[in-house]
């Protein structure tokens, strides 16, 4: 498994999990964030690496994209990224189409 994967996995495990306010509105209504734990705990790999600048510092920063399933069988879809040891979920966590 990928040392990037383990160590976000290692991080929901600790509870060291954050949401961004965009991204709780995001969350599906049908949607816990127990589900999006679920589903990035039960991933396989990381789907996608993004190279992106930060709006706000100007500073360089990894994005990962990961595809899980919950415990109940629902792809989701997440975007995240690791920062000040812990795993800041950005954009949106929902089910993948």
């Amino acid at each position: 498994m990928d040392y990037r994967l383990k160590k976000i996995k290692r991080l929901v495990l600790d509870g060291q999990v954050k949401f961004t306010l965009k991204a709780e509105l995001e969350l599906d209504e049908n949607l816990e964030k127990r589900d999006v734990y679920e589903a990035i705990l039960n991933a396989s790999r990381i789907e996608k690496e993004l190279n992106t600048v930060n709006p706000y510092t100007g500073k360089k920063e990894k994005l990962y994209i990961i595809k899980g399933f919950t415990y109940d069988n629902i792809l989701i879809y997440t975007k995240g990224k690791i920062f000040d040891n812990r795993f800041y979920i950005l954009i949106s966590s929902k089910r993948a189409l």
